[in-house]
């Protein structure tokens, strides 16, 4: 897949970096309902690419996205829309640290999906809403769920239920974000995460992010039964074994991802 609705992916190979810009000029990077689906291949694609070891989700413009293509909604069946959350929860699948560059508009679908990265690094104009109160429709794609997890139930009702945007000065304070800096700064510190990312082992990386994710809604003897089933298994790793002797020999350890 090479031609993408509204979107483009690009990858920097020194820094196994994979880029993808949502890009719509004119409509503030508005998300069709094609390019859901395209968005939910390309993270697949990226997952079981060995060269990526990150992935950056962006907008261009200074802008991430104002939302969807509401329009688009009408032209679909209600099965459909009842579906839509599954391919936006793919960032959330993707094995590897998924990075949202945020600036401008975060709205809709837009909040959606960051919401399903690992880490939202924003910029001090953000804006972020779920806004679809105010057109007689609720967040379809995630946002009700991952919200409340995110920074508890009222604080979603309030912001969902009112159609709020949050700033960004609100959005770090409640934890919707994990670190605001200067529209200038932003690639910096996108840049920055990822250089400490890649000093972990990627197993570890991965072995993180899925017990966090499968467990975090669940029973707390079913999150430690998982927890404790993915330290047996790492502990058999190369990495760790790697991890110990850097440690004891006080250098700096030469992951493999074995």
């Amino acid at each position: 897949m090479s031609e993408y609705d509204g979107f483009r992916v690009e990858h920097d190979a020194a820094r196994a970096v994979a880029t993808v810009t949502l890009d719509v000029p004119g409509k503030f990077n508005r998300v069709s309902m094609p390019a859901r689906d395209q968005l939910a291949a390309v993270f697949a694609e990226l997952d079981a690419d060995e060269s990526v070891r990150f992935v950056v989700l962006t907008g261009e413009g200074g802008q991430f996205t104002a939302g969807g293509d509401i329009a688009g909604f009408l032209t679909r069946s209600p099965w459909v829309v009842s579906q839509l959350a599954k391919n936006v929860a793919a960032p959330e699948r993707c094995s590897k640290p998924v990075i949202a560059r945020l600036e401008g508009y975060v709205f809709g679908v837009g909040m959606e999906l960051a919401l399903a990265c690992d880490f939202r690094i924003a910029a001090d104009d953000v804006q972020m809403a779920l806004p679809e109160a105010t057109i007689g429709m609720i967040p379809g794609s995630g946002g009700t769920q991952r919200l409340a997890r995110l920074i508890g139930l009222g604080r979603a009702k309030d912001m969902i239920m009112r159609g709020r945007r949050a700033n960004a000065e609100e959005a770090l304070a409640i934890g919707l974000v994990t670190t605001v800096v200067p529209p200038d700064e932003l690639d910096g510190a996108v840049a920055s995460l990822v250089d400490e990312l890649s000093r972990h082992s990627p197993l570890a990386l991965a072995m993180a992010k899925r017990v966090l994710n499968t467990a975090y809604d669940g029973p707390l003897h079913t999150g430690l039964e998982l927890e404790g089933l993915a330290y047996g298994l790492l502990q058999q790793t190369h990495d760790f074994r790697e991890g110990v002797e850097a440690f004891t020999e006080k250098r700096r350890p030469e992951f493999d991802g074995t």
